[in-house]
């Protein structure tokens, strides 16, 4: 096994870890307040969606990875390969398109619309959104599942001819690729870019209106100062995934080069990334990480402060006569 693999392999467990982590707290805190009685936002719907898909992704892939490495000959085979394939590309193109429904919902709840179609849209927002979050599902299974029969085997070149089945890759047809791609990839990048646009337009035209008022920032613009953030930084993150995915998509790098393994990073890094955007730009779920970080950090301060040490005492015995 090469240094580049290794450190690829372990870098997948480090943000599996992680990103399961981080994900489990966003899913957690909002169940909890389910629970409790309290109906979730529209945008808390979402960031729950968003956490168990991103789970899913971790898990998938670091199954997909190891079994590669490990038993590559299995993995390889037309079945497996394939089922991974699909299995992969489903939580992707999920959690693509949840984005897509965040980033619109922070849209219509930032920006002012004088269109009556978007003004509608915009006060049934909380009713539409789990339409969306199930269209979104259904649109990652009708890209996804087409990858189970989309495999071929490419012979390699310098193989010999009786060898040609052994030496045999399987790969996905572009006929499969290009279509998935622009339907799971492309267009909810588009779609997150264009809400982007839409609040900080509204963002800088509102700001200046505000300057000219008063001095002070509002609870409300803090808020949407906060939503732009995290839009921002999703479009951010979401573009690197893209071109890293591009880039793995086209073979522009041969494996185990050093250009394989940073594309292959910037991919395992993007589910615990997003959650750690997503946490950041929700003070609810900001103050929750935050706790059980001070929590986290009392234990361990405990536990090295009252180390416990274990005396032996020993006493002579005075009557003892020599």
């Amino acid at each position: 096994m090469s240094v580049l693999v290794f450190a690829s392999m372990a870098f997948l467990g480090v943000s599996t870890i992680f990103g399961t982590f981080t994900n489990c707290v966003i899913v957690s805190v909002n169940l909890v307040e389910k629970v409790k009685g309290k109906n979730l936002s529209s945008s808390d719907l979402i960031l729950v969606t968003l956490g168990l898909s991103n789970i899913t992704f971790q898990f998938v892939m670091t199954a997909n990875d190891f079994l590669s490495l490990l038993r590559s000959d299995l993995y390889y085979s037309d079945e497996v390969y394939a089922t991974f394939n699909a299995l992969l590309f489903l939580p992707i193109y999920a959690s693509f398109w949840f984005t897509v429904c965040l980033c619109v919902n922070y849209c219509l709840q930032i920006v002012i619309f004088t269109n009556p179609l978007l003004v509608r849209l915009k006060l049934e927002t909380p009713k539409l959104v789990p339409c969306f979050l199930v269209t979104a599902v259904l649109v990652a299974v009708a890209i996804s599942v087409p990858a189970i029969w989309s495999t071929y085997r490419e012979i390699p070149q310098d193989a010999p001819w009786n060898q040609s089945l052994e030496s045999s890759v399987p790969k996905l047809s572009i006929s499969y690729l290009l279509p998935s791609n622009i339907l799971g990839c492309t267009i909810p990048l588009i779609l997150v870019g264009i809400s982007n646009g839409l609040i900080l337009k509204s963002l800088g035209t509102n700001g200046k209106n505000i300057e000219n008022i008063s001095n002070t920032v509002s609870p409300r613009t803090e808020a949407r100062e906060r939503a732009a953030r995290t839009v921002g930084c999703l479009l951010f993150l979401y573009s690197i995934f893209y071109i890293s995915e591009i880039f793995m998509f086209v073979d522009l790098f041969p494996p185990n080069s050093p250009g394989f393994c940073v594309s292959l990073m910037v991919i395992y890094i993007y589910s615990p990334a997003q959650s750690v955007i997503l946490i950041l730009g929700s003070p609810k779920l900001k103050k929750a990480m935050q706790s059980f970080l001070q929590l986290l950090l009392h234990w361990t301060n405990k536990s090295i402060d009252n180390p416990k040490v274990l005396f032996i005492n020993l006493q002579a015995n005075k009557d003892l006569t020599v």
